[in-house]
Parts: C-alpha cells; structure tokens; sequence
C-alpha cells in the first residue's frame, strides 16, 4: 500500500505553508503526498451556493494551484489532489487522515487557528487525529526557508511518563534530517514557607536540579540506542512545561508535542501544555497521539 503525507488545503497563506511543510516531508520519508479539501457548498465565497458545480470547480482548480506549486519545488514528488465528501469537515479530514502517516494544517499560530473551512477545524483535528499533526505557520514557514532543514528539532518531554510515540516521532525527524534533536524538559521546584512567604531555597533548588537531570537522562537513554546517529541536546529548565518548550522553539525547524489519546467523545481532547505550543512556538508544532 503506498504510504502518504496528507495536507488540508482551503486557500489561505496558512494552508499553502502547511502544503509545502507536507511536501518537504514526503521527500524526506520517501512517500507520497496528497493535498485534500474538504468539500461543500457553502465553503466558496466566489461561488454561487445554489451551483454545486461552480464551487467543485473552483475548489479543484486550488488545489491543482496548490499541486503546481509543490511540483515546481519537487519535481519528482508524487503528487495526487481530491475533494473529500461529507458535510463535517474534520470528520471528513480525520477519515483521510487514518491512511496517512501524518497530517499537516495550515495555524495562524498566536491568538487561534483558522481551519480548512471554520476555525475550529485544524485544532478538532490536533485533538482527535490518530496520526501526528503537524501545525504549520506561514510566517513560520517563510522565515525558515532557508535554514529549516539544519535547525534543530525540539521535542518536549515528560520525564515522569514519557511517552514512546512522541520520542520515537522526534528522533525520527531528527535522524531524517540529519539535525541536533533537542529533548526539553520544564520543571518548578517545590516550595517551603519562609518568612518571605513561599519560596524555593537556593540549595534545595540545585538538589533538585540534579534529580531532574538525571530523569530526562534515563528517559531519552533507550533512544539515544536506537538512534546513535541522533546528536541529542538534553536541556532541563526551572520553568513550565510548555513556557520551557516554547522558549525553546525560536530556532526550530520543528516542535514536538504529546496528547494523550481519550476514549470519550466529550470535548477537545488537547493537554495544556500542547494547546500553550501550539499557540505560542515560533515554529511548527507536531502534536502527536500517545496511550
């Protein structure tokens, strides 16, 4: 079965980046890529609602613009478009998605997303996706043209309960492009009463500093195995989780974020840290699913 990078393509600056992230992607995995929309009538503003006709076509004809674009940059790249039917747009994006290896959306990155048709899609879909998503800014993308490749790329760890799919996808990413991974690792010390109220003691704090270390030591030393080729950055900071990861991200060619998997259908089903990064990193963000 040939395997696939999925894009969702709606037209915005945001979803053409996200198209050639996917591009670049499927280069590197050696797969296909397939850019997708999900269809209905009422997603054209230059179309006429009560001619179907005219909005498929104007809709096939963006995503053969978007093609065209992608095979100007690869052009060995297999490239193949559709229209997906439905009328629940991440429904029908997440079906697509389960015979890909990854999903890649456009994010306006700051202040929300703007999906394929409504702005609830791309983060309905980081939440409920069971392939990694990968969100990806258009400034983000345009500033890293250049350099993206031989950034490093950063992975956020929970060194209490790493989760193996989220280290594995970042090693993965790492080997294929041949760059520094970067595991981060945000923590806070417990406080003590004072007489300066509730503080953290210099020394207590080192003490648990070097506990901390050693922590994301042992959770990244069966993948530093598997991946002796991977140059690894083990980077521990006194500060949130996602404050840690974002700062982290500013020079990024990719950000990778865990949510768990949930078994209800109640809600969003994004962790606080991965939502913070997705807002706030300075760089694509991959959230991907883990037990």
């Amino acid at each position: 079965m040939r395997k696939f990078v999925l894009a969702g393509i709606d037209g915005s600056a945001e979803s053409t980046a996200a198209a050639q992230w996917a591009a670049d992607e499927a280069v590197r995995r050696g797969h296909a890529l397939r850019l997708v929309h999900a269809w209905t009538w009422e997603d054209d503003v230059h179309a006429d609602p009560g001619q179907p006709a005219q909005v498929r076509a104007l809709t096939e004809r963006m995503l053969a613009d978007a093609a065209r674009q992608v095979r100007s940059a690869h052009p060995g790249l297999e490239v193949h478009t559709g229209l997906l039917p439905g009328h629940e747009p991440t429904a029908s994006l997440l079906a697509a998605a389960a015979e890909s290896e990854l999903l890649a959306v456009g994010s306006l990155g700051l202040g929300g997303f703007e999906g394929l048709l409504v702005g609830s899609v791309g983060l309905n879909a980081a939440a409920r996706c069971d392939v990694p998503v990968v969100l990806v800014r258009a400034a983000a993308q345009t500033q890293q043209a250049g350099a993206r490749d031989a950034a490093e790329v950063v992975v956020g760890i929970d060194t209490r309960a790493p989760a193996d799919e989220v280290v594995d996808f970042a090693f993965q990413e790492a080997a294929a492009r041949g760059t520094v991974l970067r595991a981060v690792h945000g923590w806070t010390p417990p406080a003590v009463w004072g007489y300066a109220g509730w503080v953290a003691p210099r020394i207590e704090t080192e003490q648990f500093r070097a506990i901390e270390d050693e922590l994301l030591s042992q959770a990244l030393s069966m993948w530093r195995d598997k991946y002796p080729d991977v140059a690894v950055v083990e980077d521990s900071r006194i500060v949130g989780g996602a404050g840690a990861v974002v700062d982290a991200s500013g020079d990024a060619a990719l950000v990778v974020v865990g949510r768990h998997r949930r078994r209800h259908h109640l809600g969003l089903r994004l962790g606080p840290v991965a939502h913070a990064v997705i807002h706030h990193a300075q760089a694509p963000v991959a959230v991907v699913p883990h037990d």
